[in-house]
């Protein structure tokens, strides 16, 4: 199955094409560039540098947040178009889901993750995972104990110590990149 993926989140951005589980290619966006400027010109590319077209699409993802209003809407906005005029479906993702299942994916069984991201102002949006002994990069790989929130990163940090204990694997996401900060082999 060939899925085109879209993410807006961020001012960069991204898009990505998967096959059958396999990365084909992916591309950061321009965060010199609106999302509006950019979409949909770097979805088709991507594909054209694939050597497909939208008829070769199965399933479009797109970013469902937490993120920037704007990039959402117009994320959003593009990929139903493109949904639409080719009659295929769309899958909402979390952006905090994405992350952490990327955090847990070789992780034991009982691992936590946390996931956040720059909510500006101040303040990350967060989640708490429990890694499971289901296969990566599927929903049951996951059990959410903490559902998105947005907050002082200080306080969701005394919180989940407080709620949780230590935090296994950490991964974040700022306007310029993606980190994943974790404790020694876990």
């Amino acid at each position: 199955m060939r899925v085109l993926a879209l993410d807006t989140t961020t001012r960069a951005g991204s898009v990505a094409l998967v096959d059958d589980r396999r990365l084909i290619a992916e591309r950061a966006g321009d965060a010199t560039r609106s999302h509006a400027e950019r979409l949909p010109t770097d979805l088709l590319s991507l594909l054209a540098e694939a050597g497909l077209t939208l008829t070769d699409v199965d399933l479009f993802a797109v970013a469902a947040g937490p993120g920037s209003f704007t990039g959402l809407r117009t994320g959003i906005a593009t990929i139903q178009g493109l949904a639409l005029v080719s009659r295929k479906r769309i899958v909402p993702v979390s952006i905090l889901d994405a992350l952490a299942q990327t955090a847990g994916q070789a992780r034991r069984e009982g691992v936590l993750v946390a996931a956040w991201m720059d909510a500006h102002r101040g303040e990350v949006f967060s989640a708490l995972y429990r890694v499971t002994g289901a296969l990566a990069f599927t929903p049951a790989r996951l059990i959410e104990l903490e559902a998105p929130a947005v907050g002082d990163p200080d306080t969701v940090l005394r919180r989940w110590a407080a709620l949780h204990g230590e935090i296994d694997a950490f991964i974040g996401r700022s306007e310029e990149h993606t980190s994943e900060l974790q404790s020694p082999e876990v």
